[in-house]
């Protein structure tokens, strides 16, 4: 996930409280939705839903970095 930040995010990983919740509420969330999508009979409005709020973090977490690397 966004690869020409990646320098940015190794800095702000661990010493960003901000962006850590950001980049770890993600992270979970896909790890959810792995493990809902792996078994059988699953929801898929609640994946639905997942994937819309894992998508609203992308961009969240991009407009941070963006404007991070602009400070």
């Amino acid at each position: 996930m966004f690869t020409e930040y990646s320098a940015l995010i190794d800095s702000l990983k661990g010493k960003d409280v901000p962006f850590d919740r950001l980049y770890n509420k993600h992270n979970t969330l896909n790890t959810e939705i792995e493990k809902m999508t792996a078994k059988d009979g699953f929801d898929e409005v609640k994946i639905d839903q997942l994937k819309k709020e894992k998508l609203l973090l992308k961009d969240e977490i991009l407009a941070y970095l963006k404007n991070a690397a602009n400070k």
